[in-house]
């Protein structure tokens, strides 16, 4: 972990400066980039952009169907060029360094991926600067000498961090809302429903043995232990969560019921009743998925479930996405990528687990995001984030809950709990 008077700066420092699109090659081309605008104006099927341009002339983008507006300001050419040549990671370099702003980015992540299809590879790395994202992205994969430095680079931000903002059950994925549309439930309730749902899933009965692969801080394990009376052995790869957990677990008088273990989830080899992951997946890796499976396989007994709630990219956009590192991978989740939910599926056939019950909550992440950006900049304005998150940390964490957010709301991206039942 970074020390104590500057943490998180590995965060905004990942992309290394090498492949944003900056420098000399936007000082002497980017006049010429303004075309850009053109092709993003014909990408528009579905709602607009009001853009201020740096010579201060606006100029609408889209309008030709009804869906969300984004209000941009261009302060420099520059912020297109990172975008043609180096995709999201060079949008939001280019928002770091005020090339562009806007009151509210989510409409315009929105629009980006509502209208990604039509909007082709116009917010994407092109050239050696994909190359080179690509590159810096397969030195993260996910082996297990390296799975334990990219969960730390992002998990392991301290547990005062993330209890800053989170809810008070410190749980990390999406939650489950009554109406995701009429906002004002707690967030802890939508949180302990989300994993109710996922327990359910799997008919459990007092003494059964459940294996949680990516146990976070031990929300799900202790509600498991406590309401379903199963064991439960949970695993991690960070350091601080297995800690915080183990504390929580003892705090409950459940720490003789679930085990809290540092290990990969390639190394279980014991047997048990039934299995739940919550978007652990994501960060495997593509290259890792038919581990992940064969380990959920290995782990259940004949005809037992494993529930899992995961991400997805919609499928006509998956294969444009794996091509190029984007800006959660390089600077947020590095080694991770959402999955593709068909083949995904067919691996889990091949590893002799049938998918069944799929439910979407797309809305639901749009809303949890939310609720968590309005509780960061809550941390932020009571001072209540721990010493050392400078501005530029803070600016980056609140760009990405942005950014995810927009993503749910356009529909690129997508969350369900589906069922794995082991044939």
């Amino acid at each position: 972990m970074t020390s104590p008077d500057a943490r998180g700066l590995h965060l905004v420092q990942a992309d290394r400066g090498f492949a944003t699109g900056g420098g000399l090659i936007s000082r002497l081309f980017a006049g010429g980039f303004s075309r850009l605008l053109d092709r993003i104006d014909a990408g528009l099927a579905q709602g607009r952009i009001e853009a201020t341009l740096p010579d201060g002339a606006t100029r609408t983008l889209g309008g030709r169907d009804d869906g969300p507006v984004a209000i941009v300001r261009l302060h420099d050419w520059r912020a297109l060029v990172r975008l043609a040549v180096s995709g999201s990671v060079g949008w939001y370099k280019a928002w770091a360094k005020g090339e562009w702003s806007s009151p509210d980015p989510v409409p315009l992540f929105d629009l980006f991926a509502r209208n990604a299809a039509p909007l082709g590879n116009a917010g994407r790395a092109k050239g050696p600067w994909r190359l080179l994202n690509r590159l810096a992205h397969a030195l993260r994969h996910n082996d297990r000498a390296r799975a334990r430095t990219n969960i730390a680079h992002h998990y392991d931000l301290g547990n005062d961090f993330y209890a800053a903002w989170l809810d008070p059950g410190m749980t990390y994925s999406s939650a489950v809302f009554a109406d995701p549309a009429a906002p004002g439930e707690p967030l802890e309730e939508a949180q302990a429903r989300k994993n109710r749902l996922l327990l359910d899933r799997l008919d459990l009965k007092p003494g059964q043995r459940l294996l949680e692969i990516g146990c976070g801080w031990g929300g799900l394990a202790e509600l498991a232990a406590r309401d379903y009376g199963v064991r439960v052995v949970g695993l991690t790869l960070s350091e601080e969560q297995k800690a915080y957990a183990e504390r929580r677990l003892a705090a409950a008088g459940l720490a003789d019921r679930v085990e809290i273990a540092l290990t990969d989830y390639r190394d279980v080899m014991a047997s048990f009743d039934a299995v739940v992951s919550v978007e652990m997946v994501e960060a495997v890796g593509q290259a890792y998925w038919p581990d992940y499976l064969a380990a959920i396989a290995r782990a259940l007994k004949s005809g037992g479930k494993a529930a899992l709630q995961l991400i997805s990219m919609r499928t006509e956009l998956f294969d444009a996405y794996a091509a190029n590192a984007d800006f959660i991978q390089t600077y947020i989740f590095p080694g991770g990528m959402l999955i593709e939910e068909e083949r995904f599926a067919r691996l889990a056939s091949e590893a002799g687990l049938e998918w069944t019950d799929r439910q979407g909550y797309g809305r639901h992440y749009a809303e949890t995001l939310r609720i968590w950006r309005e509780r960061y900049d809550a941390a932020i304005a009571e001072d209540r984030l721990p010493p050392g998150f400078v501005t530029k940390v803070n600016d980056l964490w609140r760009y990405y809950l942005m950014y995810c957010e927009g993503g749910f709301r356009g529909g690129g991206i997508d969350v369900a709990q589906i069922t794995l039942i082991r044939r």
